[in-house]
């Protein structure tokens, strides 16, 4: 079976809201073995969404529609899905009284009428209520196509998708199981990789796709696989996991479906109750900020200063302004003064800096755009790196931010 998802709002294609719906709901639909085939998002506008819908019919079996199921004038979605169906709205009583429910425990203002009319829906749907929100999803079908309209809002999308939908479809539909086995690879290029790897790529069997899934220095590795026999693809898929990662364990750090990079640094530094600092410059904060996601982050994150110009790190990290009239405050030296600084500051057992020109001008620094340095400073040394990571200042910033990550875990995995 196939699924489509659609999306609806004049505000995805102007780029003021960015699609995360789409991205939930096809990992969500791979989890259960529904293949998508199509993703596009649509004006709200009444002849595109019957084009589209109409268009979808002989594409897929699953069409998930989100968005337009608003309150206001601008949401047409639901009187759109009444033409499509040649159906009429008749007031769902579960849903109003849902709707009165929110509105006394959590809004507390008014019931207007245009909420209370959330309340209508096509009289040949299926509803889910939406325990979130006001506006409930519909599944409804015409010819053989399933079609299914979410409200927009990711939250309330999320919880009827996990909670609605996909108990729905497995009750109705016999799906394939699919599978997919991703390995996280740092500090090398694909095409290194490839070249490594390049007879085990052509010893995979047919029922095993394989791609590569490059991102600033880093490089995701996907097998995938499908079948109605999950033990055997599972095996199989296993078999050649195995085979691969010997062939580039200087650069494997994990699985995707697994921990992050940040969990696996986190991990290790509370196993060994241990500490880490940051003193940062051009990255922002951006590393800091990576590894504070990690819930428990309290136990071993001492502190992060944001140093960026070069008055900052001499006031606030007492960074030498004689090294820096000496060496540039783009150097080897003052990014190995400023890891020593922020781990005596905060009291760490690590600590990592970041200096260097991400661009588009020089700054205070007439090292080349792109020039970086990393400092790591441990219990025992400090030591750094250099690099030069291009001329576009996301990618500089993203790919320090990835760098800085690897070498934190490659020095704790030392120990």
């Amino acid at each position: 079976m196939t699924a489509e998802i659609i999306t609806i709002g004049d505000e995805i294609l102007i780029g003021q809201t960015i699609d995360t719906n789409s991205a939930f709901i096809a990992k969500e639909f791979n989890k259960i073995g529904l293949s998508i085939n199509r993703i596009s998002s649509i004006m709200d506008r009444e002849l595109d969404i019957l084009n589209t819908l109409n268009s979808s019919i002989d594409n897929s079996d699953i069409v998930i529609v989100t968005g337009g199921l608003g309150p206001t004038n601008d949401d047409i979605t639901k009187k759109t899905i009444v033409k499509f169906f040649d159906d009429t709205l008749v007031t769902n009583q579960v849903v109003l009284d849902n709707i009165k429910f929110i509105w006394k425990k959590y809004i507390k203002q008014p019931l207007l009428q245009v909420n209370i009319d959330q309340s209508l829906v096509p009289s040949k749907s299926h509803v889910f209520v939406n325990t979130k929100g006001s506006a409930p999803g519909l599944w409804l079908k015409k010819n053989n196509t399933i079609f299914v309209f979410l409200p927009g809002v990711p939250f309330e999308m999320k919880e009827l998708i996990k909670n609605s939908v996909i108990p729905k479809i497995l009750n109705e539909f016999n799906l394939p199981y699919i599978i997919h086995k991703t390995i996280l690879t740092y500090g090398m290029g694909e095409s290194s990789i490839a070249e490594i790897i390049k007879d085990w790529e052509k010893s995979l069997p047919n029922d095993i796709s394989f791609a590569y899934l490059p991102s600033l220095g880093r490089v995701k590795l996907r097998l995938s696989t499908k079948g109605n026999d999950l033990q055997k693809i599972t095996n199989n898929i296993n078999l050649y996991t195995s085979k691969l990662i010997p062939l580039i364990e200087d650069i494997f750090v994990g699985y995707e479906e697994g921990e992050s990079i940040e969990k696996l640094i986190a991990n290790k530094l509370t196993s060994n109750n241990l500490t880490i600092s940051f003193a940062e410059s051009f990255t922002g904060g951006k590393i800091s900020d990576t590894l504070v996601s990690v819930t428990g982050a309290s136990s071993f994150f001492k502190g992060s200063l944001v140093c960026y110009s070069t008055a900052s790190k001499v006031n606030n990290l007492n960074v030498d302004k004689d090294l820096i009239d000496k060496y540039s405050v783009v150097s080897k030296e003052v990014v190995e003064s400023m890891a020593l600084n922020v781990k005596k500051m905060f009291n760490s057992d690590y600590s990592l800096a970041t200096t260097g020109n991400a661009g588009p001008t020089k700054g205070d620094s007439n090292k080349e755009i792109g020039t970086v340095y990393i400092g790591l400073a441990t219990p025992e040394k400090v030591f750094s790196f250099e690099f030069n990571f291009g001329n576009s200042r996301e990618r500089v910033t993203g790919k320090s931010v990835n760098k800085s990550l690897e070498l934190i875990l490659k020095e704790l995995l030392k120990n």
